[in-house]
């Protein structure tokens, strides 16, 4: 048995988790879906990684799954408890001394958001559409209705770390996400982590439109399949 620890993105919480949670315990796993402090504007990335510390408490055969910009808090958790495994979920990835809120320059976000957004002919004011457009339409719009006030604070500091962690690290893959839209993320995985990404369909949220292909994804990895 594993214990899986949820660490979820800006402005969301550990109800977008609870298909997959449900699958991974029918498989017989742990699972701890963190709860962050997102609307806390005293809270930065060393609060949000003291957060999912104290949320594994004792436990053990840990397996990171870290979901968009979650990506910035799971290699601080990794720094000081022991990971078995790391799995960056359609996550942004930092560089060390980089601040959150520079990743989006850094990493040519605007122009290929552009790109995407002219490919898709999307009404910019539709956030449905960008996030959940895979997602069935009862849980997107539940979706809308938990979605959280998100505290600039955590985008402030550049990430502390001087390298990636030494934990396995697997990344994968939302091919269909509008939001981080696929070659770009290709992109970054290659040039910031030197590997190839998993890949699996869905949106910026495929815990929530494909959890049982995601766990099988995560099991995976866990057996080395």
């Amino acid at each position: 048995m594993a214990t899986y620890v949820l660490i979820p993105g800006a402005a969301s919480g550990p109800w977008y988790w609870h298909l997959l949670e449900a699958e991974l315990c029918r498989r017989g796993h742990e699972v701890v879906a963190v709860d962050l402090p997102c609307d806390d504007d005293s809270a930065g990335l060393a609060e949000y990684a003291d957060t999912v510390v104290d949320a594994i408490g004792d436990r053990v055969d840990l397996i990171l799954v870290a979901h968009s910009f979650g990506g910035f808090t799971a290699p601080l958790v990794c720094d000081r408890v022991p990971v078995d495994l790391l799995v960056m979920l359609q996550a942004q990835i930092p560089a060390p001394g980089e601040t959150p809120g520079q990743w989006w320059a850094n990493t040519g976000y605007e122009q290929a958001r552009r790109e995407q957004d002219e490919r898709d002919g999307r009404d910019p004011g539709n956030d449905t559409a960008l996030f959940h457009h895979d997602t069935p339409p009862v849980l997107a719009a539940e979706a809308a209705k938990r979605t959280r006030t998100q505290s600039a604070t955590p985008f402030m500091k550049p990430w502390p770390l001087p390298a990636w962690p030494d934990v396995p690290t697997k990344f994968l893959l939302s091919r269909d996400d509008r939001f981080f839209p696929a070659e770009y993320m290709r992109r970054i995985v290659r040039e910031r982590l030197g590997i190839s990404p998993d890949e699996l369909p869905g949106d910026h949220c495929p815990m929530l439109g494909h959890p049982t292909e995601l766990a099988d994804h995560l099991e995976a990895y866990r057996t080395g399949a």
